[in-house]
């Protein structure tokens, strides 16, 4: 019997199937601690080895008989004629979250009232079915693929169309000749050969497309992306004339989940009841705050800066916000920026188009704000209401003296005799030129030069030296009220189809906190703040104003802001710090002096209070105080401590007996060149 070789048995002891001992990077089963990691961070993972085998995008290992020995990585694990099964479980079958038809009218309702209201925002809108609240389809135009495909057109199947043949025979077609040749008026047939007129309307100047370029509008659209919060500046003066109704629309439609405010600017260059219903009327759709722009003497800085901390606060999962300043040419937009920052960072000028492109500024560490160069949307204007609007420059007008007259009809006449000395005068011409004799503007040969005083009269006019403003609606001459009225009512329209074509989103207030989740019977998450009013009896007004443009603010009780521009630096505060609201009762009619009394008497009483505080003392305060008497390790100059160049800077002079002062010197240390007595 032929013998056999037994072969030797394996030492390895045997391992589940599938499992690679092999410690290379690219296997998935090697043991983590004997990983050599060479100064790797850390070992590769299971899912790092998958993606880097897919760039190898190696092929199936077979044998030959076409087996597959080793699999492409990414492939089904399953052995050959295996089907993979699914738990037969019903809630693949059933309905994942179920809510009835009453609770989401509900919600829609409340979602409503919240959009309406711009102090309320609406809270974590990515969990909001926005889809089955949005009604934009019944409204939406049906899409013409959807009612005619290109086949049903176009294709060998198309439906052929039946003209449309308004007479059936020769006697309605004669008729309807005949009663076409009676309706015929030449004054409408554009065929007709006619004479050229003798005056024709000249060329606009091209200066009145100022702030419509296509590079102006580029630098608008990447400040509105880059700003989490827009603010548009508006001019006290004329709010609505300064008010771009198509960025709103824009922002309500593409942009439903940024913020918009107002912040109404000049309000020294008008009377302080004008501020006060312009800003109750504009903050029935978006928040609005008064605002006076200066380095020195500003109003409403501190309100604003703490606004923007809520809208902080609201975009809490942020790193940091941006605030866009958008709006009209020469409103103000950089100088409230300077304001804010309290110096000059951003290039001012009191003529428009100094701002060329935008720019970011640092406010603090989680606030950043934009400047935008001015922006006009092309409306109805005409060159006169952009000439006293601000858009135009005054120099670079070609014919400044037919805008004069719009001025005169503008302001009242004492207003002008007050700023430029001028008694009276009979129209437009006349006036011109009794201001150029008083000022000594004239011409060679001793004529008035109208042009130059023109360019005076329209530059006093954009800068604010002449009282002027456009009233509330409801207030002023009958002529002015109704042109603000028309203005205000052509804006609520607009703002209210833009609002009914936006997405459920965002409204257009701060909140300072989250609510709670919506609930299972629809209730809509959302943040509210008290509304933002000022205490406009601070501003000081710089014009004058007599009669009917001269009345009391309204005695109503507020809540007022503390301001606190003078005393606090924005620059360097805290982030996390909320808008202090303080409730104040109305300004009351009681003298001065008594209300200095009465305020001195409430200081008496704070002061008795705080000793009475300081006799008890907490824990805390008891600590603080141990902390303070220790002795603390303080450093020193380098230089008064070590001796420097063999100096005792500590020696003390002797003084001499013999040596008294001179008569210069009576009253003064004596030193070496002192007198000596005899």
């Amino acid at each position: 019997m032929a013998k056999t070789k037994k072969r030797a048995q394996s030492r390895i002891k045997s391992k589940p199937s599938g499992f690679n001992p092999a410690g290379h990077s690219m296997n998935p089963d090697r043991e983590q601690g004997k990983v050599d990691l060479r100064g790797a961070p850390f070992a590769r993972d299971r899912s790092t080895i998958k993606r880097l085998q897919m760039y190898r995008n190696q092929k199936a290992k077979r044998d030959k008989h076409g087996k597959i020995l080793r699999p492409m990585p990414f492939q089904s694990k399953l052995s050959p004629g295996s089907v993979a099964r699914v738990e037969p479980n019903q809630r693949w079958f059933g309905n994942t979250k179920v809510i009835s038809q009453n609770a989401l009218q509900r919600f829609q309702e409340e979602l409503g009232a919240a959009q309406k209201d711009p102090y309320q925002v609406v809270m974590k809108q990515n969990k909001l079915p926005v889809t089955l609240l949005s009604e934009r389809a019944k409204t939406q135009r049906v899409h013409l693929l959807d009612t005619e495909s290109f086949d049903s057109v176009f294709g060998p199947k198309r439906t052929r169309k039946r003209p449309k043949v308004p007479t059936g025979d020769l006697e309605s077609y004669a008729q309807r000749v005949a009663d076409t040749q009676e309706k015929y008026e030449p004054e409408k047939d554009r065929d007709l050969v006619r004479d050229a007129p003798d005056v024709r309307e000249g060329q606009r100047d091209w200066v009145m497309a100022a702030g419509q370029s296509k590079r102006i509008w580029n630098e608008l659209y990447k400040v509105i992306d880059s700003s989490d919060v827009v603010v548009q500046v508006l001019d006290a003066r004329d709010p609505m004339g300064t008010r771009s109704e198509y960025v709103e629309k824009y922002l309500k439609k593409e942009k439903a989940h940024k913020h918009l405010i107002f912040v109404l600017n000049k309000v020294d260059l008008v009377p302080t009841w004008v501020t006060q219903k312009w800003v109750a009327l504009l903050s029935q759709e978006y928040p609005t705050m008064a605002f006076h722009a200066s380095l020195t003497n500003s109003f409403g800085k501190g309100a604003l800066i703490n606004l923007l901390r809520q809208f902080g606060k609201l975009h809490s999962d942020k790193k940091q916000i941006s605030v866009g300043f958008i709006g009209y040419p020469n409103v103000g937009k950089s100088s409230v920026i300077n304001t804010i920052k309290t110096k000059k960072v951003c290039k001012v000028a009191p003529i428009a188009g100094e701002t060329k492109v935008w720019q970011y500024i640092a406010l603090m560490k989680r606030i950043y704000l934009i400047d935008c160069p001015g922006v006009v949307y092309p409306s109805g204007e005409t060159d006169t209401e952009k000439v006293l609007k601000g858009v135009v420059r005054v120099e670079l007008i070609s014919s400044p003296e037919d805008y004069v007259p719009a001025v005169l009809e503008r302001v009242r006449p004492e207003y002008m005799r007050r700023t430029y000395g001028v008694g009276s005068w009979t129209d437009c011409e006349d006036f011109l030129e009794r201001i150029a004799k008083r000022t000594g503007k004239l011409l060679k040969g001793g004529g008035p030069d109208v042009n130059t005083v023109s360019k005076q009269i329209l530059n006093d006019f954009q800068r604010g030296r002449i009282p002027y403003f456009v009233p509330p609606p409801g207030c002023g001459t009958a002529k002015q009220a109704d042109e603000a009225a028309a203005a205000a009512a052509e804006t609520a329209e607009s703002a209210a189809a833009g609002s009914s074509e936006s997405q459920p989103g965002s409204s257009d207030a701060a909140a300072a906190d989250e609510g709670a989740d919506e609930s299972e019977g629809g209730a809509v998450t959302t943040g509210a703040i008290a509304a933002v009013s000022q205490d406009l009896s601070r501003v000081r007004t710089d014009l004058e104003f007599e009669g009917d443009d001269d009345q009391p603010l309204q005695q109503e009780g507020e809540l007022y802001v503390s301001d606190g521009e003078q005393d606090e630096d924005e620059s360097d505060a805290d982030d996390d710090e909320t808008m202090q609201v303080e409730t104040r009762p109305a300004a009351d009619a009681t003298p001065k002096n008594k209300r200095k009394a009465a305020g001195k008497k409430r200081k008496l009483e704070d002061d008795d209070e705080e000793e009475g505080k300081k006799q008890k003392k907490t824990a805390k305060q008891r600590r603080k105080e141990e902390r303070d008497k220790k002795t603390k390790k303080i450093g020193s100059n380098f230089y008064d401590v070590v001796n420097v160049k063999n100096k005792n800077r500590n020696r003390i002079k002797p003084k001499s007996p013999n040596v008294t002062p001179g008569k210069r010197n009576q009253g003064k240390t004596q030193g070496k060149k002192g007198k000596r007595t005899p």
